[in-house]
């Protein structure tokens, strides 16, 4: 398996900054890494770097695409002759909330999938719930005024507010029962063909659970506390998109070499 990193904008031969590091432990750890111009590729020209090589099974590790955006990449990758990892299908499955949700409504915050301009009001007339927890298919806003409503009102602010600042709202809306959780328990593994790997060498029951329900061969999977003690699903994604958050670049690397 080899990894393929978005480069700079400006030296194409350099990993771009935010992904140096890893890069960098990548190669050091034995695996081999490419390169490929983001921006060149958003207008439809994909050159990898070293092209002479460019074969076997390629994990990307990069900026966010859309499922459609991905297909492109994918078909990008077949066409110099080598394989994705992960099929566009897997992308969408894990990087789009109502795409993952049924295999794990149980553990996770219960959640209803509405458009943007369906009536608020009366979908959320029925809940019962206190509070909502406001996103898109893939996230919340990540502003000050963050993305919990107490009303239809305020729901209806929050998927405004994610447009205004993302430009566009990805897929659709999540609107989600509020719970009170230890965001400071939050932690986050990856998922590598079946195998968690998980930053402290502890991997908990829920997250061994998630793997085996989730048809993907690479995911991350975000667990926090409630205020109860229980574990609970909050977020689920594409391995490939997902940061490192507290992992350390060389943990990260070591950890991916291990399951391969």
């Amino acid at each position: 398996m080899h990894l393929l990193y978005p480069c700079d904008p400006f030296n194409k031969k350099k990993p771009d900054e935010a992904y140096e590091e890893e890069f960098c432990a990548a190669q050091h750890n034995g695996f081999t890494c490419f390169l490929f111009s983001f921006e060149d590729f958003e207008c439809g020209e994909f050159r990898p770097h070293p092209a002479k090589v460019f074969e076997g099974d390629i994990l990307y590790r990069g900026w966010m695409l859309t499922p459609e955006r991905y297909a492109q990449l994918q078909e990008s990758i077949e066409l110099m002759g080598a394989t994705v990892v992960v099929t566009a299908e897997n992308y969408r499955r894990c990087h789009y909330l109502p795409e993952w949700y049924d295999q794990c409504k149980d553990l996770t915050p219960t959640t209803i999938t509405l458009a943007k301009n369906d009536d608020f009001s009366l979908a959320l007339s029925t809940t019962g719930w206190n509070a909502y927890f406001v996103k898109d298919f893939v996230k919340s806003l990540t502003t000050s005024r963050g993305s919990v409503a107490k009303n239809a009102a305020e729901v209806h602010e929050v998927v405004t507010l994610i447009e205004r600042y993302r430009g566009k709202l990805e897929g659709g809306v999540c609107i989600r029962e509020f719970e009170d959780l230890l965001h400071e328990t939050e932690e986050r593994y990856f998922v590598l063909r079946g195998k968690v790997l998980a930053r402290n060498g502890i991997i908990p029951d829920i997250v061994q659970d998630i793997a085996r329900r989730i048809e993907s061969p690479f995911f991350s999977v975000d667990i926090v506390f409630n205020t109860e003690g229980k574990p609970r699903l909050i977020e689920l994604g594409d391995g490939q998109v997902s940061d490192r958050k507290q992992w350390p670049a060389n943990t990260f690397i070591e950890a991916l070499n291990s399951a391969v």
